[in-house]
């Protein structure tokens, strides 16, 4: 880990004194597959029911900003987006999607791995807080599932990359989530997410 820091504080200081400043303000949005990771509590094996998943398309849409030095630069956003996963139950024939909008801000550190006059190539990863403002799962689960087991306050880990083409900027990453849904004699939720998304940049 100091190792990792050193490298990029050596990263920072060289592009602090050899690069320009950069400064960018934007809008984005696109589309990512959300995949459930499920694990069944001692509740539901007991009783023989075993949960599968499926992943889900949503769409998310927010603001970015970036400011750094050089090839070297920190990353803002903000988004609004919908995460969960199709359900499925073996002795219920259950199929219904759990469903949680969430805001989220990611804060990645980027790297420009080609600079160009016309096309940048970038990579980055980070942090990524978010914040659940609802959630909706089959009535089915109802004694299964409850309010208050749902996470209100989440942290994942995004990295990716990126390509800018003069005000448009094109990104792919890969989001890996905490547990959404912590109930631990019942069932346990992870989220794994792939983004695809494209801003322009205003300023």
């Amino acid at each position: 880990m100091k190792r990792i820091f050193f490298v990029i504080l050596i990263l920072f200081v060289t592009n602090l004194t050899y690069g320009q400043l950069i400064f960018d303000l934007g809008l984005k949005g696109g589309i990512h597959t959300s995949t459930l990771k499920v694990k069944e509590g001692d509740l539901l094996t007991d009783n023989g029911i075993n949960l599968g998943s499926e992943s889900i398309t949503k769409m998310h849409f927010g603001a970015f900003g970036r400011l750094g030095v050089g090839r070297l630069y920190v990353q803002p956003e903000v988004y609004y987006s919908k995460k969960g996963g199709q359900l499925s139950n073996n002795l219920l024939d259950l199929v219904g999607n759990i469903d949680y909008k969430n805001v989220d801000v990611p804060v990645l550190l980027g790297y420009k791995i080609i600079k160009g006059s016309v096309v940048d190539l970038k990579v980055m990863a980070g942090p990524v807080f978010s914040f659940i403002t609802d959630a909706n799962y089959p009535n089915e689960l109802d004694p299964y599932l409850h309010d208050e087991f749902f996470n209100e306050h989440l942290m994942a880990f995004q990295y990716g990359l990126g390509i800018d083409v003069l005000f448009l900027t094109f990104d792919a990453r890969v989001e890996h989530g905490s547990k959404f849904y912590e109930d631990p004699s019942v069932v346990t939720g992870k989220n794994t997410t792939f983004m695809f998304s494209v801003g322009f940049k205003i300023l």
